[in-house]
């Protein structure tokens, strides 16, 4: 089945292989090909480019019909005769460079749309795109070439720095943002967090007067919420990403790229290093703080700090060793008697 649909996808080219090579960050021998299009292996005609990152699919390099393959240095033996290897030590980056030439993102249109709220005092630089019904508010920044998509919220004094896109239906408030930042469609950034002292009376909520701080090339995907600090900053450090459906507490600390996946709930004041990752649905208590390279399991329960560089599942959360080896010692005790 072809891919990019031309109803949503406005693909550029055709691109001679040499374009394509320097896209991807590869090295391809000189031809004259010209390549129109990206596909999968299975799928890839003589004029389209593929690639393959998992030596599993070998079998499918072996018989595709491509006329370019992007390839690992290891796998150009496995490469049919009549298909040109592009040969880079990153084949599935060279790939996503490579469908970005083919697919770029569709350009702006700068301007306020008419249907468009924008206050007198909020200043939206020329070279952005305010869409349909789209609300800037008082003392609001928006940098250069920011698209901010139908009905998002933009609020008081939030800055948008450089290249952001805010999705359709997004809110942000108290929240300054860096450069490159994608804010999926939904998302709600810099509401008051979960925080309320019990009284004999009933509950008090407690103000929260931080911010959300995202820093450049940060991803906050659909329907994620990132509440902001009750007296310290949430932040998120460059270069993380945010799964849809995400919960962040207030003063919360994500380190540099962070990856968090959907459903994922971490609790208020928990600081994660830089390049953890955390796999979904897991939950992570609040005042704890999860070390540097650290990997939390699928559905896993935090409630202690984690060290640097270790891998944890189940629940509650252990070392991915000791945790298998419990469920085979389990196994073995179910089995049934002779």
């Amino acid at each position: 089945m072809a891919i990019g649909d031309p109803r949503f996808f406005a693909r550029s080219g055709p691109h001679p292989l040499a374009t394509v090579a320097e896209a991807a960050c590869g090295t391809a021998p000189g031809t004259g090909l010209l390549l129109t299009g990206v596909a999968p292996l299975q799928a890839a005609g003589p004029n389209e480019v593929s690639f393959l990152d998992n030596r599993r699919y070998a079998s499918a390099l072996e018989a595709t019909s491509a006329g370019a393959v992007i390839v690992h240095p290891n796998m150009l033996e496995r490469v049919p005769a009549g298909v040109v290897p592009i040969v880079t030590t990153e084949p599935y980056a060279g790939w996503a460079r490579v469908a970005a030439l083919f697919y770029p993102a569709p350009p702006l249109r700068s301007g306020v749309h008419p249907t468009a709220i924008v206050a007198e005092s909020a200043w939206v630089d020329p070279s952005a795109e305010v869409g349909p019904f789209a609300l800037v508010e008082a003392g609001a920044e928006v940098g250069a070439r920011c698209r901010i998509g139908p009905y998002a919220a933009i609020g008081e004094s939030v800055v948008i720095g450089p290249d952001c896109r805010i999705g359709a239906h997004a809110s942000l408030s108290h929240a300054l943002l860096g450069a490159r930042v994608y804010v999926y469609p939904g998302a709600r950034i810099g509401q008051e967090g979960f925080g309320f002292a019990a009284t004999a009376s009933g509950f008090l909520s407690v103000p929260h007067l931080g911010r959300v701080v995202l820093g450049d090339d940060v991803e906050v995907g659909a329907n994620s919420t990132i509440d902001r600090g009750s007296t310290g900053d949430t932040m998120i450090g460059a270069g993380s990403r945010l799964d849809n459906l995400v919960q962040i507490g207030h003063n919360v600390r994500l380190g540099r790229c962070c990856v968090v996946v959907a459903q994922v709930g971490i609790a208020g004041s928990t600081v994660l290093e830089d390049f953890v990752q955390v796999g979904g649905q897991a939950a992570i208590a609040g005042h704890i703080r999860i070390g540097q390279g650290a990997k939390i399991g699928a559905q896993a329960g935090v409630m202690s700090d984690v060290p640097c560089g270790v891998a944890l599942v189940g629940s509650p959360a252990q070392p991915r060793q000791e945790f298998f080896r419990q469920v085979a010692v389990l196994k073995r005790m179910a089995r049934p008697r002779p």
